[in-house]
């Protein structure tokens, strides 16, 4: 049963007050029209600053207007008034519907029992859900989906038969581009898509589908409103990435998991991957190539944001943020150092009153639920901080474990970070440079370069392969200080997670082999 039948088969069942929840007053009254004239109905719409008029009845029209009706216990008389079959349209009742109110609320109940026994029907349009206990039995609540793919594509065609008569713009849509252009459109109510594919159109005088970060800015609106997360404009590819070859096959496999075909093989949205292992290995800069990899926004959920003074309103921090990740999808949530963020969930009833708790069981239960298509990209750099419920399969896709890099993948970063700063690689002793670094994360190996960069700049020439050597050999990585948390992490890992690189599984099963060797 799609939403239109439930709703026709809840007002033919005389169910008095109908609460739905959306922030598309248009489409919902559009619904409500079609069910109307089926079921042989009148409607009204009801407005504070206009009143009780028929439905779809413009401003201008003063005639239709009955401005003592502005008054919400009067346009509640005016719905026992009228005798005939209706429906009435309350848009943006819910500020009436709170305890300051009471005489609103009781006479709203008192009509709902009259409702009942007759042929006339309420909705309630509001996109804040305000229910007061009084009149929890009487309502019912429907949550509005935003627009499905084929509402976005029937929209984008009347677009394009409107503009198909003007010369000056360029339609270049396959079948391809138009996928993708849908695709990052999903998320959008028809009123934003609307305004991007003119936005698009006005900009560039063309219609294509590479135009889809036009589509993500209007996206980027709609996070920045909520304030809970945080938009992350990245240019990372995987061509940035040195190593890690199974997480990047793994991730490119599933780039193709989002589209039209894949729903028809019967493929489900990948829920997400967590990337455990060592500080400096790539794992950040994989969840920004995972948004240019598969086109789709990131997101960047930061749990301190959530945390808040007053009693209760942590809980619905993260319910708020949660529903903002789901309104843009598909995209990509990236939480980084979940580890830190959730730390102490399982003591949090002694510290923090169980707040913590609290947040990360509806985050867990998010994760196991969830069905839009928001894959969630979580790093951790400590296993002792991670809550055993969140490794459980279900959750999460995959877990892998990021080691520092193999000899081959430090010449593989060396390149990248070179030819990064606009310099000839093919001048660099590669192997010597990888040699050097044993130990060394891609960050340190970064580094180094910079350092390197300054110390050629001080001396007035190029960078050359001894600046870089000489700026290793003066850096103590990371592994050495912390060689026991390092092993504790590989122990942990073993037989628990996947490797992300290719490298280090043929390393491991090498070295092993020579330990059995007599």
């Amino acid at each position: 049963m799609n939403l239109k039948q439930e709703i026709e088969t809840l007002i033919r069942a005389r169910y008095p007050i109908l609460y739905v929840l959306s922030s598309e007053e248009a489409r919902v009254q559009n619904l409500a029209v079609e069910i109307a004239q089926k079921r042989q109905k009148k409607i009204f719409e009801w407005t504070c600053t206009n009143g009780i008029m028929p439905a779809g009845a413009s401003i201008q029209s003063q005639k239709q207007r009955n401005s003592a009706t502005k008054d919400p216990l009067a346009a509640l008389d005016q719905v026992i008034d009228q005798v005939e079959p209706a429906i009435f349209l309350f848009k943006d009742f819910h500020p009436f519907l709170t305890k300051s109110n009471y005489a609103v609320v009781r006479k709203l109940k008192d009509i709902a029992l009259q409702l009942k026994n007759s042929f006339k029907t309420i909705l309630l349009v509001s996109p804040v859900l305000e229910i007061p206990a009084e009149l929890e039995k009487e309502i019912t609540l429907i949550s509005f989906p935003l627009p499905s793919k084929e509402e976005l594509g029937a929209l984008l065609d009347s677009i394009i038969k409107e503009i198909r008569q003007f010369d000056r713009v360029a339609i270049d849509l396959d079948e391809a581009g138009r996928e993708r252009l849908l695709q990052a459109a999903l998320g959008l109510t028809l009123g934003e898509a609307e305004n991007v594919f003119a936005k698009i159109i006005v900009k560039d005088q063309r219609l294509s589908g590479e135009d889809v970060n036009e589509v993500f800015a209007e996206k980027q609106q709609i996070i920045r409103k909520s304030g809970l997360l945080e938009y992350y404009a990245t240019n990372e590819t995987f061509s940035h990435v040195g190593g890690l070859g199974l997480l990047k096959e793994w991730l490119q496999k599933r780039a193709i998991s989002l589209t039209t075909e894949a729903r028809d093989f019967g493929l489900p949205p990948p829920k997400g991957i967590l990337m455990l292992g060592v500080q400096g290995c790539g794992k950040s800069l994989c969840a920004k190539a995972v948004s240019c990899l598969w086109q789709l926004p990131l997101l960047r959920f930061d749990v301190g944001r959530m945390f808040g003074s007053l009693v209760g309103s942590s809980e619905e921090n993260i319910r708020r943020a949660i529903a903002v990740a789901e309104s843009v999808a598909p995209a990509i949530l990236w939480v980084d150092e979940i580890d830190k963020a959730f730390a102490g969930a399982q003591g949090s009833g002694a510290t923090d009153s169980g707040t913590t708790a609290r947040v990360f069981g509806t985050f867990l239960t998010w994760l196991s639920e969830k069905t839009t298509p928001v894959f969630v990209v979580a790093t951790a750099n400590d296993i002792s901080q991670l809550p055993p419920e969140l490794l459980r399969k279900g959750r999460l896709d995959e877990i892998f474990f990021v080691d520092l890099p193999t000899s081959s993948e430090r010449e593989e970063i060396f390149s990248i970070h070179i030819e990064k700063r606009g310099r000839d690689v093919h001048r660099f002793d590669l192997p010597a440079l990888a040699a050097a670094s044993h130990d060394f994360s891609g960050a340190e190996i970064e580094e180094a370069i910079i350092s390197g960069l300054y110390d050629a700049f001080d001396a007035q020439h190029e960078l050359t392969n001894e600046n870089v050597l000489g700026a290793l050999a003066q850096t103590v990585p990371l592994a050495k200080t912390m060689d026991e948390h390092l092993h504790r992490l590989r122990s942990w890992a073993h037989g628990r997670a996947r490797s992300a690189s290719a490298g280090r599984i043929a390393g491991a099963v090498e070295k092993e082999h020579e330990s059995k060797e007599p």
